[in-house]
């Protein structure tokens, strides 16, 4: 049964987007059990934690140029089109719906899927295990990276919310994508465009555990088409 389910190109998206679910639901129930001082704490711990997954994966890039172009043309885009206003209005009318946003939570729906789409997709294992998907049916970069993602949507989920759920439709969509899309993307994500998309997430990342930590409220969302713009970049330079 497994072995047919793997001859599925889209078998590793669905199963870390699955995994990312039941990580997130764990973590609720964990929440629960949190004091408002306890959890505060946890939120720092991450914080600290995000802050250097960021500064690790930024060192993975070998042009700064592309960088720095990749952030002021990103943000221009994220910024004209106000992404996260967008993403704030959408989480604000699911916790509208449900009403999931108790009175004196310091962290909202929109927040808690931002930060953990960001940390789920931003990766060279992302996309390289995407693409081997699609490529050669090979799923074990993504099911690795499955394990990986359920710990930390248990972890984030405890701490940041109901918002770390809905982060698993990002990485069906994010992941997915360039699954179905591998033969013509492949040429275009070689070794050297992958690290430079990870060195711009991964400053972005910097940013997320500056939030994190208080020291600043940065609209992050409107940095992400930053990640994209090496792809281009990385033709010409």
């Amino acid at each position: 049964m497994l072995a047919f389910l793997q001859s599925f190109s889209l078998f590793g998206t669905v199963f870390n987007a699955v995994l990312v679910i039941i990580g997130a639901c764990i973590g609720l129930v964990l929440k629960k059990g949190l004091s408002d001082t306890m959890a505060d704490t946890v939120m720092k711990g991450l914080g600290l934690c995000t802050l250097f997954l960021g500064i690790s994966g930024s060192l993975v890039g070998e042009n700064s140029m592309i960088l720095i172009i990749s952030m002021v043309v990103g943000t221009l885009i994220g910024q004209g089109i106000d992404l996260e206003d967008k993403i704030k209005q959408l989480g604000d009318f699911v916790e509208k719906k449900f009403g999931s946003k108790k009175e004196g939570q310091k962290t909202s729906i929109a927040e808690g899927f931002v930060t953990s789409s960001l940390l789920f997709c931003v990766g060279a294992m992302s996309i390289v295990g995407a693409l081997q998907s699609g490529l050669s049916l090979d799923h074990a970069v993504q099911m690795n990276k499955s394990m990986l993602d359920f710990v930390a949507a248990i972890i984030f989920a405890s701490s940041l919310g109901v918002g770390v759920l809905f982060s698993a439709a990002f990485v069906f969509v994010y992941q997915g994508s360039i699954t179905l899309l591998a033969e013509w993307v492949a040429p275009l994500l070689t070794e050297t465009v992958i690290h430079e998309m990870s060195c711009v997430g991964s400053v972005i990342i910097i940013g997320l555990a500056l939030n994190m930590l208080g020291i600043t409220k940065l609209k992050v969302m409107n940095y992400v088409p930053a990640i994209f713009i090496p792809i281009i970049l990385c033709i010409f330079m």
